[in-house]
């Protein structure tokens, strides 16, 4: 049985949400998001909250429970709070800011990257060693922060690159002579 699927979503203050057969619309202060689950489980609005219950005992019922549940949550957050990565860059030289809608970076190529912002993200530079990316789709926030990642990943020997902030990097010894 899913434990995560148990639970209800409370549904914030300011936070609405409309159930369509098996598509769910959520409505809040930073936008509008959808999803449409499987057949195999059942929507339902009860008491502000969103509850999720699997039709019949099925393996494939009972998966789709616990992510419909957690789809759900991230829907309710995304447009309640929203969702954001922040990235660090690190190394000599390296830098980042933007340019309208354009990131630009100067990671050691003999050209600068441009990195256009896909709708629905928005990224900042507040300094020129940080970058945040913000959304209300918790995917594409992710696949948004993992692309700019993929430019520079962290290097073992001397730890330059573009790293998730907080994320640890494990360093290998260099050559002894």
């Amino acid at each position: 049985m899913s434990r995560i699927g148990k639970k209800p979503v409370a549904l914030p203050n300011g936070v609405t949400a409309e159930i369509k057969g098996q598509t769910i619309e959520v409505k809040g202060p930073k936008g509008v998001r959808s999803f449409t689950a499987t057949d195999d489980v059942t929507l339902s609005l009860e008491d502000g909250a969103v509850k999720v219950t699997p039709r019949g005992l099925s393996k494939r019922a009972r998966q789709q429970w616990g992510m419909t549940r957690s789809m759900v949550e991230n829907l309710t957050v995304g447009v309640s709070q929203g969702f954001k990565k922040e990235l660090e860059i690190q190394g000599v030289g390296y830098r980042a800011s933007m340019q309208g809608n354009v990131l630009k970076l100067a990671l050691g190529y003999s050209h600068d990257v441009n990195f256009e912002a896909p709708a629905g993200v928005t990224i900042t530079s507040p300094k020129q060693t940080e970058i945040v990316v913000e959304g209300i789709d918790q995917q594409l926030v992710g696949q948004v922060a993992a692309n700019i990642r993929e430019w520079r990943q962290p290097e073992p020997y001397k730890g330059k690159g573009i790293r998730y902030k907080g994320e640890v990097v494990f360093r290998k010894e260099g050559k002894k002579k």
